[in-house]
């Protein structure tokens, strides 16, 4: 079956915005908001009617993943900020294939996501109250699956509370997208040998939005 490259960038985009929100963070202590507020939507539609419905049914939500996909794709680093970027990126795919192969701990994951549906009819997404509620399924669901995600910065920047929460929360949005990008056909063995197709797939996507 022919693959659906447009999906499968998408939610590699996805993954790729919430390692590039993390590492903002973890640096400065701050990050672009439009594109936090999109990937802390994004946990809680997981039935959706299509892969960019998961994003607000918005290419343009993406662009900052689109263009940090292309980043990490075609100057695969292996020091500095974009080692960073391509360590948090795996890293993420690797727990969503621990977290997909637990039953329980999915079970769970979808019962806090659903409570959070509840919080939001009082607090907005990007509210400390609803980030600290995903900051602490990040905790508690995922954590525990190891291997945990070594996020390095500033060090004073990651001793803040509301900072680490946003981190916690901004990776467990980036999860969310690895468990999309599977569904839609999605593997490693893209990143290998179709690294060209991908990157071909987010240049178009980026060139048929309106400038920023």
């Amino acid at each position: 079956m022919a693959k659906n490259y447009y999906d499968i960038t998408l939610a590699l985009a996805g993954i790729c915005q919430s390692a590039h929100l993390a590492q903002q963070l973890a640096h400065q202590g701050q990050c672009d908001a439009q594109a936090l507020k999109t990937s802390l939507s994004s946990l809680l539609d997981l039935n959706p009617s299509s892969t960019l419905a998961v994003y607000g049914n918005d290419e343009a939500q993406l662009r900052f993943g689109l263009e940090t996909l292309l980043a990490v794709l075609s100057n695969p680093s292996r020091q500095g900020l974009g080692a960073e970027l391509t360590r948090y990126t795996l890293s993420m795919m690797v727990l969503e294939r621990k977290l997909s192969a637990n039953k329980s701990a999915l079970d769970t994951l979808a019962q806090r996501i659903a409570q959070l549906d509840r919080q939001l009819s009082h607090y907005d997404i990007d509210s400390e109250t609803i980030i600290a509620a995903m900051a602490g399924i990040y905790v508690d669901v995922i954590s525990p699956l190891g291997p945990r995600i070594q996020v390095t910065g500033s060090p004073a920047v990651l001793q803040n509370t509301q900072v680490q929460n946003k981190v916690r929360a901004a990776l467990l949005a980036g999860i969310r997208s690895a468990v999309l990008w599977h569904q839609v056909g999605g593997g490693r063995l893209q990143l290998m040998f179709y690294r060209n197709r991908l990157i071909r797939e987010a240049k178009r996507i980026l060139a048929g939005m309106p400038s920023a």
